[in-house]
């Protein structure tokens, strides 16, 4: 399977646009390009039921996020803290991201 690029990278700060979570803002915590997928910290929660086990005294509820779709989510531009779309340009023969609205490199 060939190698998916993402123009949204781990530690950046979006903005969900679409979902039940729409409005809520996070950090990227980990990218899964070929399902084009995010996961952030904070959104998308759900519990999770753990049954009691021989080892474990009780049973517990554990809160956990779910990955969201990459198009549901924008990445937020550093000077306006709007969501913004995310074009890549070359500068100096490297990959740099810049965001639409206001221009300024991302990376």
């Amino acid at each position: 399977m060939a190698m998916v690029k993402c123009k949204i990278k781990k530690g950046d700060k979006v903005r969900v646009v679409a979902g039940d979570d729409k409005g809520k803002e996070g950090v990227v915590v980990r990218v899964l390009p070929r399902e084009r997928k995010v996961l952030i910290e904070g959104v998308n929660l759900v519990r999770k039921h753990i049954k009691p086990r021989a080892g474990q005294k009780k049973g517990r509820t554990v809160e956990r996020a779910l990955p969201l779709d990459i198009s549901n989510v924008a990445l937020i531009d550093p000077t306006s803290g709007k969501p913004t779309r995310v074009r890549v340009e070359r500068k100096d023969g490297k990959r740099v991201r810049v965001a639409v609205k206001s221009g300024k490199s991302l990376d």
